[in-house]
């Protein structure tokens, strides 16, 4: 899995002379995100093409007032808030949308699936949330993430180079984080999955009742043949990527 880490050269502050022209950068017409919409003929192809994804009950306010800078800036469907759509939903529609139009010749979407680069705001919860359903949509080409700070600990964040403090909500402050992002450099980062099974009880039903919210980063299973060679105690398979 790719993560995006920003350049030591991006210098503070700045911000392009004409914002219209960077923004041009970053945008991805209708017709790539919406499945069956009327394909339209785009004279420029973007260098750094983004999904954004943002929790909008982050930070406070903030998460709401940096979703509507985002969508004010680029196209409103690139944008997402956590909250109406989760991103494996996202992703799946999107890469669907993406192989169909390449396969009937579509430059553009060739070019958007080679190119992709993911934006996650929120904390560190969300952040993982985005990293691990990257992982399991198992993409030929998977996109890296530019973490965007919006927590409260921001821990991954920072471990992976964006700060700790979140870069502002503005159009300036988003319109230099996408600059920084155009120029980061992508790093790979392990990724470790455990798979945890629970012992057979004696009595009652032994189909799991799952609990009214998991956290994003666990997926509930059904029952697990008595057979199966990994059903032993005390044992915790695991992959490593």
């Amino acid at each position: 899995m790719s993560r995006l880490h920003p350049s030591l050269n991006a210098k503070m502050g700045e911000t392009s002379s004409d914002s219209t022209d960077i923004l041009k950068e970053f945008y991805i017409p209708d017709y790539l995100l919406i499945p069956d919409s009327k394909p339209v003929h785009v004279k420029y192809m973007p260098n750094s093409p983004v999904v954004v994804f943002i929790n909008s009950k982050s930070g406070g306010q903030l998460g709401g007032e940096l979703l509507a800078t985002y969508r004010s800036l680029l196209n409103k469907n690139q944008v997402f808030d956590l909250l109406e759509e989760a991103p494996d939903k996202v992703l799946r529609r999107l890469y669907l949308n993406l192989e169909k139009l390449k396969n009937n010749g579509d430059s553009l979407a060739q070019i958007i699936g080679m190119t992709l680069k993911l934006i996650v705001a929120g904390g560190d919860g969300t952040a993982g949330w985005l990293l691990g359903v990257v992982c399991d949509l198992k993409l030929s080409n998977p996109p890296p993430i530019a973490t965007m700070p919006l927590g409260t600990g921001n821990n991954l964040p920072f471990a992976f180079g964006w700060g700790k403090k979140n870069p502002g909500t503005d159009p300036q402050s988003v319109i230099h984080f996408l600059e920084q992002v155009m120029v980061a450099k992508g790093m790979n980062i392990d990724n470790w999955h455990i798979l945890m099974r629970m012992r057979v009880p004696k009595e009652g039903s032994c189909d799991p009742i799952a609990p009214l919210e998991l956290p994003h980063s666990l997926h509930a299973f059904q029952r697990v043949s008595p057979t199966d060679s990994l059903n032993t105690l005390g044992g915790i398979p695991f992959h490593y990527k």
